[in-house]
């Protein structure tokens, strides 16, 4: 990825609110987000349970959530075409296929540009 833009905020499909959680290979049904700032790595925990129970639309109302916060970059595990189309219009870069590692694993291969931004969703829905 070519940073056009200074990365300050990168948010993170998580099982749970630590930097030590899995990935949650989901986006649009993560139990949440872990918002990681990239100069003082302090983090926010944002909740996606509302997400979790909608029939449909959960996924751009994901994005809402993490554009709301201020991230420059998602890394998540599945990102499904509705979804991305809404984190690219607000010019968020998603970084797919991160599920087997932890919220802080993912983060630093990003930053070690070991993850790679994507140029389409990897999910049908």
């Amino acid at each position: 990825m070519t940073m056009e833009k200074k990365v300050k905020k990168i948010a993170v499909s998580s099982e749970g609110p630590s930097l030590d959680d899995n990935v949650d290979s989901r986006f649009g049904r993560a139990g949440g987000f872990v918002v990681v700032d990239v100069a003082t790595r302090e983090t926010q925990y944002l909740d996606n349970g509302a997400s979790q129970v909608m029939s449909q639309g959960a996924g751009i109302q994901a994005a809402e959530i993490v554009a709301g916060a201020g991230a420059d970059v998602l890394l998540s595990g599945y990102v499904g075409p509705k979804a991305f189309q809404a984190l690219n219009a607000v010019g968020i870069v998603v970084g797919q296929d991160c599920e087997k590692f932890t919220v802080r694993e993912a983060v630093e291969r990003f930053l070690d540009g070991k993850i790679v931004a994507a140029d389409g969703p990897n999910r049908e829905n």
